[in-house]
């Protein structure tokens, strides 16, 4: 891919799903242990008792000077409000293009004198583009995933999350859990250091998000699993850690909507590198057919309508009458078995089903079908221990979003991608029944309104 620009590549393929179907892109990966007991065990550990994540080497931190004509910028790309941003809080910050439609998502912790913004390269790419456009002269650290990044992460970021996470903080502490608001930053002090903790929880689970300085975090994670140690906590590997979002419900990388006109020069600053690759049986010339709103993905609850932001105007009509709803498809057990059966039987298999997850591109897209009619799209598969259950997360139309709906998941490419991760298989009907997204009651109801 060398320095060619995404604008480039796109004029020497002639269309951007034809580039991005085929690209090989490197696989996304969590560059730890991919297990340390077995991910089964794992999964259940933030269910069941207390699970430590390590969050330290598969995200991207941008590190940005709190400056007021920064948060003035930031208001203007998100569709968040940032009326009450102040040191101690986190938010969503969710950017979206002139027609309403997600460039990207990730997390941003105001810690007083500097913003981080966390998560997948997609958002701070877009975010640093625009710092360069607007000249604005701020100090910004760029600290990439631990594939790319040269020397060691600025934090350590570790998620304690399960029911019995409480309990574990209160042995590290020697004091109560405080009542921390979802999304707030707590200081607490343990292992000899002060220990930044949001609350948040990446499957869902009751729990902190704990960071600190990287040179600190190896004295930190093993203060946290010898206190868990009566507790059943279990460290989890690459994974079980990529399994989360399946019971968070939240989309890790929703396709970004970036390739109309008004886009022209951001393709041509962005490397074709850090562009990502398409996979999945959703497969349209027209590249609009992949982008998804806010609404769409869950995150409509982070819009505010309060200020004036890109897309504003669009995102309004959108708010009256949303076309899609996410939702959690639970996937048919016997097509699910016939599928892995065909990898052991003559003939061409299905394309494989791996466990825990079943993703082979960065933005995954699997058609969704009520019959012949295609009525969404499935984005992020795997399976689930605690409920013995496969399923995928995917927004599908309104009418046919009701839970108990079935609908059906076409598996498999036609055409076949020239990806080197896709071999020769072909396409299968599984059968999928329409649930809540996030799946559980607590994670959809409980969880954000207590501590």
């Amino acid at each position: 891919m060398g320095s060619e620009s995404l604008e480039q590549a796109i004029a020497r393929v002639g269309n951007p799903v034809e580039l991005l179907r085929n690209i090989d892109y490197p696989a996304f990966t969590f560059p730890i242990a991919p297990e340390f007991t077995n991910w089964r065990s794992e999964q259940r550990a933030w269910r069941e008792t207390v699970a430590l994540l390590d969050q330290s080497h598969h995200m991207t931190d941008y590190f940005m000077a709190a400056d007021d004509g920064l948060i003035e910028l930031l208001g203007r790309i998100g569709a968040n409000s940032f009326a009450n941003f102040r040191p101690g809080i986190a938010k969503q910050l969710v950017a979206v293009n002139h027609d309403g439609y997600v460039i990207g998502d990730g997390i941003l912790f105001h810690l007083g004198d500097r913003l981080d913004l966390v998560g997948h390269h997609l958002i701070s790419d877009w975010v640093r583009y625009n710092i360069e456009r607007e000249g604005l002269d701020i100090w910004t650290h760029l600290d990439g995933n631990s594939n790319v990044r040269e020397g060691d992460p600025v934090l350590y970021r570790y998620q304690l999350q399960g029911p019995r996470a409480n309990e574990v903080v209160e042995k590290l502490t020697g004091e109560p859990v405080p009542a921390v608001k979802f999304f707030h930053i707590h200081d607490f002090s343990f292992a000899g250091t002060t220990v930044r903790g949001l609350r948040h929880g990446m499957a869902g689970e009751p729990g902190f998000e704990f960071f600190g300085p990287y040179a600190e975090g190896e004295r930190v994670r093993d203060a946290i699993l010898e206190a868990g140690r009566e507790f059943g906590i279990l460290p989890v590997g690459a994974k079980g850690y990529s399994s989360t979002p399946l019971e968070s419900g939240w989309v890790p990388t929703p396709f970004p909507a970036i390739f109309g006109e008004e886009f022209r020069e951001y393709r041509e600053w962005l490397p074709l590198a850090r562009a990502g690759n398409l996979a999945g049986s959703l497969y349209s010339e027209n590249v609009e057919d992949y982008y998804l709103t806010p609404y769409d993905l869950g995150l409509g609850r982070s819009v505010k309508f309060d200020h004036d932001f890109i897309g504003k105007e669009a995102l309004q009509k959108i708010a009256e009458a949303p076309q899609k709803r996410k939702v959690t498809l639970i996937w048919n057990a016997d097509d699910v078995a016939e599928a892995v059966k065909s990898q052991i039987t003559p003939g061409t298999p299905a394309k494989f089903i791996d466990f825990p997850k079943s993703r082979y591109g960065l933005y995954q897209f699997d058609a969704v079908l009520d019959g012949d009619r295609r009525v969404g799209a499935s984005t992020d598969a795997g399976y689930v221990t605690y409920d013995q259950l496969y399923m995928s997360l995917a927004s599908v139309d309104e009418d046919v979003a009701q839970d108990g709906q079935e609908l059906v998941v076409l598996w498999g490419e036609d055409p076949i991608s020239d990806k080197a991760i896709v071999e020769r298989h072909r396409q299968v009907r599984i059968r999928a029944t329409v649930a809540p997204a996030p799946y559980h009651e607590y994670a959809r109801t409980t969880y954000r309104a207590n501590p």
